[in-house]
């Protein structure tokens, strides 16, 4: 039995890891600052799933508060940490730049400091396929460069592998990065496409559609996120022998660190995954087209043949069967 620290267990994929963690037999300390972002009861749902577990203990605290933060490394001296607190959604970045900045970096900075002076054994931390930003080179490598992200959101977490490459060097702690695309499923975010478009359709309002829904997107169902991210927390990184400095490889390095895709490699046109919807509601969307989000990309395509090797699983959940298990979760929820 491990105790693990995850950040973010009132959040989708956090809450999702938690439980996962809990059913194979660890210990979980959970962090989450239960922000109100968006609704606070859909959050406090989440962690009523296993908020009375007896491996289960809970810290309302703020990640940008530096006391809270080493105040529980020293009160629980978790042995692993996976670190999927954060300030999401991409477009409200441009709205509230400092805050972003206050979560993702500054918070991540205290982690950080956590695991280096607490002999954390692995860190595992979510980053995001929106790092890639401007690059247009279909799947999306780990190994390809990524200094064009075209949003703030995606600048921060840029920032997180850059800083935990950063720690992972000079004070030995194995981290590895995770760059999760486009998750969906039971217990997700609201403000995210699924749920928008289920409400609405539900409703008998419109959709609006970027790029006039011509968008290609590797969906992830989250059940392949969660077991991406246990596996990956099983297999610590060392340093690479053969990383060469004089061409160095993003993906790996000298130090204890990896960077690893996590996403469905069969990219879906979003106009397909309307149709889906559709169908699992019985019902037909209104679509309002609309140009493409500054900041937004065409496309994004994941190319997983890292992550199958070093742990030997890739996401396989098909958007037909993800989608459904959404729809039949949200009814219940709201009735």
């Amino acid at each position: 039995m491990n105790r693990i620290l995850v950040t973010g267990t009132a959040g989708f994929i956090g809450s999702h890891v938690a439980q996962k963690l809990l059913e194979r037999g660890d210990e979980v300390v959970g962090f989450d600052n239960l922000n109100d972002y968006y609704d606070v009861r859909l959050k406090q749902a989440r962690l009523a799933r296993f908020s009375d577990h007896p491996r289960y203990t809970h810290i309302c605290a703020d990640l940008a508060d530096r006391g809270a933060v080493e105040a529980m490394f020293e009160a629980h001296q978790p042995q692993r940490l996976i670190h999927l607190a954060a300030q999401a959604g991409v477009r409200y970045a441009a709205e509230n730049p400092h805050v972003y900045v206050s979560s993702n970096v500054v918070g991540f900075l205290h982690i950080l400091e956590g695991c280096r002076h607490h002999g954390i054994d692995h860190l595992v931390f979510a980053s995001s396929s929106s790092v890639y930003g401007a690059n247009t080179k279909m799947p999306f490598s780990e190994h390809q460069s990524t200094e064009h992200p075209l949003t703030l959101y995606a600048a921060t977490k840029k920032a997180n592998e850059m800083m935990a490459h950063s720690y992972a060097h000079l004070y030995g702690i194995p981290a590895t990065g995770l760059r999760f695309f486009t998750v969906y499923g039971p217990w997700g975010r609201p403000d995210m496409a699924l749920f928008l478009f289920t409400r609405a359709i539900l409703a008998g309002e419109p959709i609006k559609l970027f790029n006039h829904g011509l968008h290609k997107r590797s969906f992830t169902y989250v059940d392949d996120i969660v077991e991406g991210v246990i596996r990956t927390l099983d297999q610590v990184p060392a340093g690479a022998p053969a990383w060469n400095a004089d061409a160095p490889d993003p993906a790996t390095s000298s130090a204890p660190f990896r960077i690893f895709n996590i996403g469905n490699e069969q990219p879906v046109e979003l106009l397909r995954y309307i149709e889906v919807l559709e169908q699992c509601l019985g019902r037909k969307a209104k679509m309002q087209m609309l140009p493409l989000q500054p900041g937004d990309v065409p496309d994004t395509d994941a190319d997983v043949s890292d992550l199958i090797a070093a742990v030997g699983y890739r996401p396989r959940v098909p958007v037909e069967v993800g989608v459904a298990k959404f729809v039949t979760w949200y009814k219940g929820y709201y009735g």
